[in-house]
């Protein structure tokens, strides 16, 4: 009988082995058809550690998993589920929008800016919390207004009043449109006396939207990563190359984060609200951050575990 570290060790040297062998790996790179063994998708030690898989997740996984005499084959969604268990309550949370769209408070003052505090991590209040700049001109994410919004779409609309988080309430007045009718902004007004997010007369809004100020904010490149086959038995019926993702990797180049993710360093965790768990990667430069996404918000193994 393995002792439980042994247990960990085992699994986790199977990590790679059971989803690509040695020559497929070595073809991977050799071909380009990933950038390297530390590419983010790759199965390896140093790729899963530039994705930001935490340690602690790795080892949960393991003993999950557990060592049998047979080979068998493990959901990755286990290993996803393992990973966002350990980063929700040990990552620091900020915001950021991949595609943003501009927004203009009409009624604030021009020229004039405050700080809003904002929790660190809701799961561990021991991490304190941080000052958010906020100012006339934000940037919200393109996906969370719509012109003419189907039913139980609850994000901005003309006229719709929204909460931003940890900052106002605002309503939108009016949207402004490019030569080609493209959205290029949004007009809208906000209440003052809803600081924090709530209003003193009581009424509820149904979203809360991500933002980041347009005058503090920090351009940064997002890389976006999905699973690098499109199957889970790559080569079962043809050539495994040709069931290689051609979506595996999508960059952003010109998502803005706020100002205090440019200070974190290389290999730091966190959670940008409502878009995922990411990691800074080595491509970082000063006040240019890479962030490579870790896992999505959405966990597909506790969806399958409360089916069970």
């Amino acid at each position: 009988v393995l002792s439980r570290p042994r247990q960990i060790e085992f699994a986790r040297l199977n990590l790679a082995s059971t989803v690509l062998s040695k020559r497929r790996l070595l073809r991977l790179v050799a071909e380009g058809h990933v950038n390297g063994w530390d590419d983010p998708r790759m199965p390896t030690i140093c790729g899963i550690r530039r994705r930001g898989y935490p340690p602690a997740a790795l080892r949960d996984f393991a003993l999950r998993v557990g060592v049998a005499k047979r080979n068998s084959v493990v959901d990755p969604a286990l290993l996803e589920h393992a990973v966002r268990a350990e980063l929700n309550r040990t990552a620091a949370r900020r915001m950021g929008v991949l595609e943003p769209l501009k927004v203009v408070i009409e009624n604030y003052p021009e020229g004039a800016s405050e700080e809003l505090e904002a929790v660190n991590n809701p799961e561990d209040p021991a991490a304190g919390s941080r000052r958010v700049p906020f100012a006339r001109e934000l940037y919200i994410e393109a996906g969370d207004f719509m012109e003419e919004p189907p039913p139980k779409f609850y994000r901005l609309a003309p006229g719709r009043e929204v909460r931003l988080r940890y900052a106002y309430l605002i309503t939108c007045r009016e949207v402004v449109k490019d030569a080609a009718g493209e959205i290029v902004e949004l007009r809208c007004s906000y209440d003052p006396a809803t600081r924090g997010g709530d209003a003193p007369d009581g009424r509820k809004v149904k979203a809360t939207l991500h933002w980041v100020s347009a005058a503090h904010a920090v351009g940064a490149e997002v890389r976006l990563y999905e699973p690098l086959f499109t199957r889970p038995d790559p080569g079962a019926e043809r050539d495994w190359v040709e069931d290689l993702n051609p979506a595996s990797l999508r960059v952003v180049s010109e998502a803005r984060v706020e100002p205090s993710v440019a200070e974190l360093a290389v290999g730091e965790r966190l959670q940008l609200e409502r878009l995922g768990y990411f990691c800074l990667d080595p491509d970082s430069r000063p006040g240019r951050p890479v962030l490579n996404r870790t896992v999505t918000l959405r966990d597909t193994w506790a969806k399958v575990r409360d089916r069970a």
